[in-house]
């Protein structure tokens, strides 16, 4: 874990356009570095930017790099506190909708002025999918980050540009389930790609604060 007041980080609440209405979201960066950085995209699991993933974007941002956790409920009011209903308000939202506020953050962190332009994006379970799917649709990303995320359709493979990381669960069997046929698409399209699948570890393997499914090895060689 990496301490919300740690002085190696600059942070900031952010708001910004999305596709549909404004979008915010918890920046953070290296304080040391005066020059421009690499920047990801951290997206949330289905139960929106809590403090879990506040703590990612922290971690990636002290790898060198501008993150940015965005808000994904904010149309809707932001992400409460409370999880079960989290879940219930992902559910609720417009995927395609969503998507594009997706390409919209990536295209907002390509133009922030700490960033150099380069953006990747890196996402878990819902936030996974939707990494695949920043994969398709946005032409501004230079490489994504999908960790146990469903898969994008077969046909839609042909859209992707960037390399791609793609991180399994080996007892996931609903979401493994799509690997076959993605896998396939991606190798007919020629898409750079690196897929590993982590055996007898769960859904969610790489959420230190699930202590149910959290596995530490593979999480760390994740």
């Amino acid at each position: 874990m990496v301490a919300p007041d740690d002085q190696r980080l600059s942070i900031a609440t952010v708001s910004f356009p999305g596709a549909h209405g404004e979008l915010t979201g918890y920046l953070a960066r290296p304080t040391a570095s005066m020059d421009p950085l690499p920047a990801v995209l951290v997206i949330h699991e289905n139960r929106g930017l809590n403090p879990h993933i506040e703590d990612v974007t922290r971690r990636i941002a002290l790898e060198g790099f501008v993150a940015l956790g965005v808000d994904f409920l904010s149309p809707v009011g932001g992400t409460p506190a409370n999880e079960d209903q989290a879940r219930e308000m992902i559910g609720k939202l417009d995927p395609a909708l969503t998507v594009e506020n997706a390409v919209a953050a990536v295209a907002y962190l390509a133009d922030h002025p700490a960033s150099n332009g380069k953006v990747g994006s890196l996402g878990f379970c819902w936030g996974g999918a939707m990494s695949n799917q920043v994969a398709v649709n946005s032409e501004a990303v230079s490489a994504t980050v999908a960790y146990y995320g469903r898969q994008p359709e077969a046909a839609a493979v042909a859209k992707i540009k960037a390399p791609m990381m793609l991180h399994y669960a080996g007892l996931d069997e609903r979401i493994n389930a799509g690997i076959p046929d993605f896998e396939t698409a991606l190798k007919g399209n020629g898409v750079a790609y690196e897929l590993f699948i982590y055996e007898n570890v769960n859904h969610a393997f790489n959420n230190d604060t699930n202590a149910a499914r959290y596995d530490q090895k593979a999480a760390d060689l994740a």
